[in-house]
């Protein structure tokens, strides 16, 4: 995915699609709707795409303003679409054990995207497989940049 770019639905589509059959898959979760700086996730792309439930986490609410803002100044041509996929869907408290992490859903209810967040939470607050991915990426070394001028 490109750091910033717009590539990012069509990537984890890709990736998912990629990992063969589907037929046991009941839901994609994601951490959060922004991958590789300001790539914004469309949730209703990847959910109709895929055919699938998605579930993007996050471990707090966003501070919304100063989002807008980074988006307008670094990203004045696209600042008005990925601030649109990024309000599509409003953000659910969800409790755990500790304290809640938030929670946006696409193609289940509240209820449902809580349960498949608190079936996967093994301990502490934040989803299992959510954790262990950011361990495979850890691991693989991505680079982690700022945002790039467009």
């Amino acid at each position: 995915m490109r750091v910033d770019g717009s590539d990012g639905t069509r990537r984890v589509v890709s990736i998912v699609r990629g990992l063969g059959s589907l037929e046991g898959v009941r839901a994609v979760l994601l951490d959060g709707a922004v991958v590789g700086g300001f790539n914004v996730l469309d949730l209703d792309a990847i959910s109709r795409e895929l055919g699938l439930p998605v579930v993007a986490v996050t471990r707090r609410l966003p501070e919304f303003p100063r989002i807008r803002a980074a988006l307008r100044k670094w990203f004045p041509r696209t600042a008005d679409a990925r601030w649109a996929l990024l309000r599509a869907h409003r953000l659910f408290p969800i409790p755990t054990g500790e304290r809640p992490i938030f929670a946006a859903a696409v193609g289940c209810t509240q209820v449902d995207a809580v349960r498949l967040v608190t079936r996967a939470t093994v301990r502490g607050f934040w989803p299992e497989p959510v954790r262990l991915a950011h361990l495979v990426a850890s691991a693989l070394g991505s680079p982690s940049r700022g945002p790039t001028k467009h």
